[in-house]
């Protein structure tokens, strides 16, 4: 082949390749406009959440969970859903949060709906019941078997729609300024603790008041109450309250789950398209699992913190005092249960999944942390 001709052929062959690359971008191009073309609406118009919250600004935990989730609804959906996110007491009173959204002043609230049984008992099994699920257990509930729909039912009677956005695993039995060896040391005592968990204290002669985060030291350390529960080692430790008790119970009867709400005006939510609902939904279904793991991640360190350094002593509800908590559990469902045929039904379907995912756990997980536990020296 001649120079020449293969130049010439050369040059054909360019010609061709930069004309092919030319289509080839003129088809990327006109399949990124179209992509473009389809891309949610919602991209393109803003939206503004407005959270009110029953915890406090930047508290470990719970606070900084509910600030987590804020930013993050910002973050997924690129500044299509932007957030106003404010503590308890800085727009409204931590437990006036339910009535801010319901009414339509403020978009969104973060708490934990048990505080709200006054309303109505059901919501406590969407919080945590005495007695009750565990923080897996629930999440297998409310994602699988029905437990969101009977949440969105009760939630739906009071203009709202809730989302589960944390969690924080089985909470202490609590702080009291005396050690408790039988039920019978419950009588009179003054003890912050609310749900379906404070009526089992009252049916044992204890003294109950629900009070938010915010307000309990002041009363644990003035005398107002005797004793409080609040959360976990990881949460309780922020709150200083081994400065007015020492005892410590660990593993409570009362809330074994704790799961938390993310609960929406209806009317609002319902105003929202498929994509801006996904968003939210999966930033709430991150946070739901990003909080849970937190509390596991740092219970084993703050427990050792509050026994090292603060003295703080260690205690477990005798078999005893656990069988008469059993029996005032008993006798508060049945008063749950007679409330309406909507706490009926959230019992009903409670305790069959209590009891056919608990089951099961216990058979598998259960056998085997036992197991695992005695032969590390775990316990």
């Amino acid at each position: 082949m001649k120079r020449r001709d293969f130049l010439t052929k050369g040059s054909v062959v360019t010609a061709v390749g930069l004309g092919a690359a030319a289509v080839l971008s003129g088809c990327d191009q006109a399949e990124k406009e179209k992509k473009e073309a389809k891309a949610p609406a919602v991209q393109k118009s803003k939206k503004t959440i407005t959270i009110v919250s029953t915890w406090p600004r930047d508290f470990p935990g719970l606070g900084t969970s509910a600030q987590r989730l804020a930013a993050r609804i910002t973050e997924l959906s690129q500044g299509a859903l932007t957030t106003e996110y404010f503590a308890a007491g800085e727009k409204v009173g931590a437990f006036d949060v339910f009535d801010e959204v319901a009414s339509g002043n403020s978009t969104a609230y973060i708490a934990a709906d048990y505080y709200w049984v006054g309303k109505h008992p059901g919501f406590a099994y969407f919080t945590s019941v005495p007695f009750g699920m565990t923080m897996v257990e629930w999440n297998a509930w409310i994602k699988f078997n029905g437990g969101q729909q009977l949440w969105d039912e009760i939630s739906g009677e009071f203009g709202l729609k809730a989302l589960t956005c944390g969690g924080t695993g089985t909470q202490a039995g609590g702080w009291f300024n005396k050690e408790i060896n039988s039920a019978d040391d419950l009588k009179g005592l003054k003890m912050r603790i609310p749900g379906l968990g404070g009526k089992v204290m009252s049916k044992l002669g204890a003294s109950t008041v629900s009070l938010p985060g915010g307000q309990i030291y002041e009363n644990l350390v003035s005398g107002a109450i005797d004793a409080t529960e609040w959360v976990g080692p990881f949460n309780d430790y922020f709150m200083k309250f081994y400065e007015a008790a020492k005892y410590y119970y660990t593993g409570g009867m009362h809330e074994p789950g704790g799961g938390l709400a993310f609960s929406f005006n209806a009317s609002f939510w319902g105003s929202l398209n498929n994509w801006e609902k996904a968003v939210l939904e999966a930033a709430a279904m991150e946070e739901n699992a990003a909080q849970f793991e937190e509390c596991l991640a740092n219970n084993g360190k703050y427990l050792n913190k509050l026994i090292n350094d603060h003295g703080v002593q260690i205690r477990s509800f005798s078999d005893d005092t656990w069988d008469s908590f059993g029996k005032a559990s008993d006798q508060v469902f049945e008063e749950t249960r007679d409330h309406s045929a909507l706490a009926k039904k959230i019992d009903d379907a409670f305790q069959k999944n209590l009891r056919e995912i608990g089951g099961a756990i216990a058979q598998l997980e259960t056998t085997f942390v036992n197991q695992r536990n005695r032969v590390l020296g775990l316990v």
